[in-house]
């Protein structure tokens, strides 16, 4: 009997030890399930907010324009698309002011 009783104290504290330490590194997961999602949001706004996305985002969009300048018929079309694309993702106020002339230009087309 004494046998049985130290094998179900040994199971008891197991399952208790096991339930705290599920406890610890199970709330971790959830935790990180619920601001992971969060955080890499905030990251990617920061990111956008960069100075050299900002740049990189200036050249593509010069370099567009230059294209739809000398485009014809449905690569006209298909730039123009591709530009106004390209802009969305960028605040244009943090933009060359002709920048933002010629995608208002293109939006009211």
């Amino acid at each position: 009997m004494t046998y049985l009783k130290a094998i179900g104290i040994f199971l008891i504290v197991f399952v208790v030890l096991y339930g705290i330490g599920f406890l610890f590194t199970g709330a971790d997961y959830w935790m990180y399930k619920f601001w992971a999602p969060k955080q890499a949001n905030v990251e990617r706004e920061v990111f956008k907010n960069t100075q050299s996305f900002v740049d990189g985002k200036t050249s593509h969009l010069s370099m567009l324009r230059l294209d739809y300048k000398t485009a014809k018929g449905e690569q006209k079309a298909a730039l123009k698309e591709m530009i106004l694309t390209e802009a969305a993702q960028v605040d244009n106020n943090k933009l060359p002011l002709d920048l933002q002339l010629f995608i208002q230009q293109l939006r009211s087309e």
